[in-house]
């Protein structure tokens, strides 16, 4: 055989080795990337840790030991996405952050906060946003101690009162809960009227909307509530 058609034969050789190699280069870089795509979104747990998670962040609050963060550590990466492990209903009461009180980081807690921790039109269509779009595992009931719109609708359903501007609206939201308190006969009427509020939201929030009420159905969302004591820092479930 001719020199030449030696040499016609090694680039032949060589031309399909190379083109095997970039072929085995590009479906491994497709795998890759299919893996990447299908890697699980760091808030994809269970509605179960999602909650020992709190309670451990609530004990480190109690107990003054805070996680330390870099609170500027992530920035750029929660600039594209975020990956909250629960969204919290909370009452606007400026002594009850649920960040803080549950010892948790910039992008860990979606929260939803009205006086009275009421589920509101906005407010139940921003957690069905953190069900439906951010996929929280777990939704957060959380009312406290001396909450001033639950003695407001206390004090209204006992005196016949009719509250200003809109304050009205907010205490009929509340006033089942004042009914069933009161239905119980309890010995303190205020932390009774509250925790049945708690119970309230909980159970409006999957009466209300098909979204929540769905993805608790099916296991993929729990619903949890609790109380927590402005004096001691402890969150009390329900």
């Amino acid at each position: 055989m001719c020199g030449n058609c030696d040499s016609k034969v090694i680039s032949r050789r060589g031309l399909m080795a190379g083109a095997g190699t970039l072929l085995a280069a590009s479906a491994l870089a497709i795998r890759l990337s299919h893996a990447a795509e299908e890697k699980p979104a760091p808030n994809a747990i269970a509605p179960s840790e999602a909650l020992d998670r709190l309670k451990q962040g609530n004990a480190r609050y109690r107990a003054g030991e805070f996680n330390e963060r870099d609170y500027f550590a992530g920035r750029d990466a929660r600039a594209s996405a975020q990956y909250p492990i629960v969204a919290v209903l909370a009452c606007a009461d400026s002594r009850v952050p649920p960040e803080i009180v549950f010892d948790q980081g910039p992008g860990e807690v979606f929260v939803v906060r009205d006086a009275g921790n009421v589920v509101s039109n906005y407010g139940l269509a921003s957690l069905e946003f953190a069900v439906a779009v951010l996929n929280v595992r777990l939704i957060f009931v959380l009312g406290h101690s001396s909450c001033g719109a639950v003695a407001a609708a206390l004090q209204s359903v006992r005196e016949r009162k009719k509250l200003p501007g809109h304050l009205p609206e907010l205490v009929e939201e509340i006033q089942p809960a004042v009914i069933a308190a009161h239905g119980k006969h309890a010995s303190d009427l205020l932390a009774a009227t509250i925790n049945e509020n708690v119970r309230l939201g909980m159970r409006e929030l999957k009466s209300r909307s098909d979204i929540i009420g769905k993805a608790v159905s099916s296991g993929k969302v729990g619903i949890q509530g609790g109380v927590y004591e402005l004096a001691t820092g402890d969150v009390n479930l329900i």
